[in-house]
C-alpha cells in the first residue's frame, strides 16, 4: 500500500480522536455532566445520529466536501510524510493532561501556515463576542433564573421538561460545532470524498465518539465541572443554546476556520463573572452605594458592548481588525469594573479571574506549541525553517 495513503488515514484517525476528545468539553461537556445518570450508549446514539446526519448532509450539499467549504483554501497534500502526524499526536498528549488547546491552531496551521493570522483574529473575535454576549445575558439570567436554580433543587416534573429542552439545545449545538470542526479532522482526506471514503470515515468517528461517552469525557471534562452550577440541567441547557447561537453566527460569518475552544471558554468566562457579580450584589446591596460611579461606568459599558455586538453582526465578514481589538478591550474593561464594583465580596470574583486566566493560559500555550511545531515540521520536511508564515 502507498505509504502516503497510510499516513493520510492514520492522520485522520489520530486527528479525529484528538479533536473529538479535546473538544468534547465544548459541546458535550454540560450534556455529560447533567446526564450522568443515563447509560453512556443512549447518549452516544443521540450524538452519533446527529453526527451522521451532519456529515452526510455536508457531503451531499457540498459535492463531497464535508467541511462545508471551510477547507476550500486548504489544498490537499498528495504526498504526506510522517511529520504530518505530529499535530494530532501532540494534541492527544495535551488532551490526556486536560489542557483545552485549540485544535484548529494545532492541526490546520500545519497545512496552511499563512492562514494563522486570519484564524487567530477570528478566534479572538469569537472569544470576545462570546464573553460579551455571556456577561450581558447572564446578568439578566442570574437575576431571574440562576439564583433560583442554585437555591431550589429541580423537581421531578421540571426535570422532564428541562431534559427535553436540553437534548434539543445540545443537538442544535452539536450540529453547529461539527460544521465548524469537521475541517480539523477531514483536512487529512481528499476535499471530495467517495461514498466508500465517507462511510469508512463515519464508522471511525462513531467508534471514537463511543469511547468518549464511555469514559464520560475524560480529564478535559473537569473544566466544565469547575464552573458554577454547570451540572444543573437547567443551566446546562441555557449554556448550550447560547453557544449554539454564537457558532451559528460564525458559520454564516465566513468560511475561515476558527478555534471553537476559544469561543467556548469566552462564553464560560463571561458567564462565570456575570453570575458571581450578580450574586454578590444581591448579597451585599450596599456595594452599589459605596461605588456609585463604578456602577454607572459598568452600565455604560453594558450599553457599549450591546452596540459593538450589533455592529459586528451587521458587518459580518467585513469586520476590520480594529473592531476586534476594541471589543477585546471593552471586554477586559467590563470585567475589571465588575471586580471593583463588588468591594466586600470580590474574593469570589477574584477566584473567577484566576480560573479564567488559567484557561486562557492553557489555550495560549496551545497556540505557542502550534506555531513552534509549524517550524519544526517545515524543517523535518524541507530541511529549512524558512517560509513558515
Amino acid at each position: 500500500m502507498d505509504p502516503s495513503l497510510i499516513i493520510m488515514w492514520l492522520g485522520f484517525i489520530l486527528a479525529g480522536y484528538a479533536v473529538v476528545g479535546n473538544d468534547s468539553i465544548q459541546t458535550l461537556g454540560t450534556f455529560l455532566s447533567s446526564n450522568e445518570d443515563k447509560a453512556w450508549w443512549v447518549l452516544w446514539l443521540f450524538a452519533g445520529g446527529i453526527l451522521s446526519f451532519t456529515l452526510l448532509w455536508g457531503w451531499y450539499s457540498y459535492g463531497g466536501d464535508v467541511s462545508y467549504g471551510r477547507l476550500a483554501k486548504y489544498d490537499f497534500v498528495e504526498d504526506m510524510k510522517w511529520p504530518y502526524l505530529l499535530p494530532p499526536l501532540v494534541l492527544m498528549i495535551l488532551t490526556r493532561t486536560g489542557i483545552p488547546v485549540s485544535t484548529s491552531f494545532l492541526v490546520l496551521t500545519f497545512f496552511k501556515p499563512k492562514g494563522l493570522y486570519d484564524m487567530t483574529m477570528k478566534s479572538i473575535l469569537g472569544y470576545a463576542l462570546a464573553f460579551c454576549v455571556a456577561i450581558l445575558v447572564w446578568q439578566l439570567i442570574t437575576r431571574v433564573l440562576d439564583k433560583k436554580f442554585i437555591n431550589n433543587p429541580i423537581t421531578a416534573r421540571e426535570r422532564q421538561v428541562w431534559t427535553a429542552l436540553q437534548w434539543a439545545s445540545t443537538g442544535f449545538l452539536w450540529g453547529q460545532w461539527l460544521i465548524q470542526d469537521f475541517a480539523n479532522i477531514y483536512v487529512y482526506l481528499p476535499r471530495s470524498l467517495t461514498l466508500t471514503e465517507i462511510l469508512v470515515s463515519l464508522g471511525i468517528l462513531l467508534s471514537m465518539l463511543a469511547v468518549i461517552f464511555y469514559t464520560k469525557g475524560g480529564n478535559i471534562q473537569k473544566i466544565v465541572k469547575e464552573k458554577t452550577n454547570t451540572t444543573d440541567i437547567r443551566s446546562a441547557t441555557i449554556i448550550d443554546f447560547n453557544y449554539g447561537l454564537i457558532l451559528l453566527f460564525f458559520k454564516e460569518f465566513s468560511n475561515v476556520p476558527m478555534s471553537t475552544t476559544w469561543v467556548f471558554l469566552g462564553l464560560l468566562a463571561g458567564r462565570e463573572i456575570a453570575i458571581r457579580y450578580r450574586l454578590e450584589l444581591d448579597k451585599e446591596p450596599s456595594d452599589l452605594t459605596k461605588r456609585p460611579l463604578t456602577h454607572y461606568v459598568g452600565l455604560a459599558l453594558n450599553v457599549l458592548i450591546l452596540v459593538l455586538i450589533g455592529y459586528v453582526v451587521y458587518l459580518r465578514d467585513l469586520v476590520p481588525d480594529w473592531i476586534i481589538l476594541v471589543m477585546a478591550s471593552v471586554m477586559i474593561a467590563r470585567a475589571a469594573v465588575a471586580y471593583f464594583e463588588t468591594i466586600p465580596g470580590r474574593s469570589n470574583i477574584k477566584a473567577a479571574f484566576k480560573d479564567i486566566g488559567r484557561d486562557l493560559g492553557k489555550v495560549s500555550f496551545g497556540l505557542a506549541v502550534s506555531i513552534a511545531l509549524v517550524f519544526v515540521m517545515r524543517f523535518l520536511i524541507t530541511g529549512s525553517f524558512a517560509g513558515g508564515f
